[in-house]
């Protein structure tokens, strides 16, 4: 049962797919927001997130249904770590009736557990984690610059900045911290940096941040963020980013809102290349071949079941900052996004990797 949980995050993420290749096939952009965009004004929505209670959490160290606990089959559990892990989950909330997931929206939470067990999982070899619900944005804010959007997203990090606040209440007060995301829980991991961690105390506790599949421009933002690029692969206190796409890849819908926008420092994105950490290195830039893959989470025929196969990919880092996979690998068909993105799968495809990399950076911040 547990090596089949993969799966359905694949499975639930095929209707969000299909829609988007359709669109993209008719009229990328226009039809995309339409499909995806609210019409209507920006709403409170119902219900808001009590950190202080158990099930305002995906995953929270000694909860029974803690998401994260999730393991490939086959796999031992090691021994939890000294790290306290606050990972943020991405977009699940798919519906265009609300800019923001009502609290108790089923659909997008279950999706959420789902997702939180096959990425966070990556990091429960280093320590304990916390990971959130929160009234996430629609994907369809990402379409758009009406101001509404706006509210969206600032609403949902509201709700992330509390939980981090009640994270760093009840983890241990001297625990080294792991910061990791994917999506928009990347985008709002990366307003964290620069707001709560930045020229703070607390970024001396910093073992790294895992702002994975959104980009980080080099020049614009990452001078703001408080923390350099990992350049090495035993390096702590650094911040890893990548955007996974096998070739040919076709970025321009990613980079639309990059171009459009200004960075942390001020300045802007247009022109400047993305951060990018190869996952199979750790290191920034540089290309290392599918024998360098520990191991990437793949489903099977007929989404009955997931393995971690070693060898799967290569990972090389473009000079715009994507992170190029080679051609496409079977097995992961339906779920991936137009443009040879293979954003669904920026954790999976590198999972093993991924854990191997938190606990070296573990290692390298106990000997600091």
């Amino acid at each position: 049962m547990a090596a089949r949980r993969f799966l359905y995050v694949v499975a639930a993420l095929i209707f969000l797919v299909l829609a988007l290749g359709l669109a993209w096939s008719l009229a990328p952009f226009a039809i995309m927001r339409a499909a995806l965009v609210p019409h209507g004004g920006w709403t409170m929505p119902p219900g808001a997130p009590d950190y202080r209670r158990p099930d305002a959490w995906l995953a929270r160290p000694g909860a029974r249904d803690d998401a994260a606990r999730w393991l490939p089959a086959g796999l031992a559990r090691p021994p939890a770590g000294p790290a306290a892990v606050f990972f943020i989950p991405p977009t699940t909330y798919l519906d265009r009736s609300r800019w923001n997931a009502p609290y108790d929206d089923r659909i997008a939470d279950a999706r959420s557990r789902l997702i939180t067990g096959a990425e966070a999982s990556a990091f429960t070899g280093v320590g304990r984690v916390w990971a959130p619900r929160y009234r996430q944005a629609t994907i369809g804010a990402f379409l758009t610059d009406r101001p509404e959007a706006a509210r969206a997203l600032d609403l949902a990090y509201q709700d992330v900045a509390r939980a981090f606040d009640t994270f760093l209440a009840e983890a241990p007060p001297d625990a080294p911290i792991l910061l990791a995301g994917h999506s928009q829980g990347s985008f709002h991991l990366l307003r964290l940096l620069r707001e709560r961690i930045a020229g703070t105390p607390r970024a001396r506790r910093i073992v790294a941040a895992y702002a994975v599949g959104w980009p980080v421009s080099i020049k614009a933002d990452l001078p703001a963020l408080g923390l350099p690029a990992c350049t090495a692969a035993a390096q702590a206190g650094c911040l890893l980013s990548w955007e996974s796409f096998a070739e040919p890849a076709d970025p321009r819908q990613l980079r639309l809102r990059y171009d459009a926008s200004a960075g942390f420092t001020g300045a802007p994105r247009r022109g400047t290349a993305a951060l990018c950490v190869n996952p199979l290195t750790g290191t920034a830039g540089g290309s290392a071949p599918a024998a360098a893959n520990l191991g990437a989470l793949r489903p099977e025929a007929g989404l009955e079941a997931a393995r971690l196969v070693p060898g799967l990919v290569p990972a090389r880092c473009a000079a715009d900052g994507l992170l190029l996979i080679g051609a496409a690998p079977a097995g992961y068909g339906l779920a991936v996004l137009p443009g040879n993105n293979y954003h669904v799968f920026d954790y999976a495809l590198f999972w093993a990797n991924i854990r191997a990399d938190a606990a070296r950076r573990l290692a390298a911040w106990s000997l600091r």
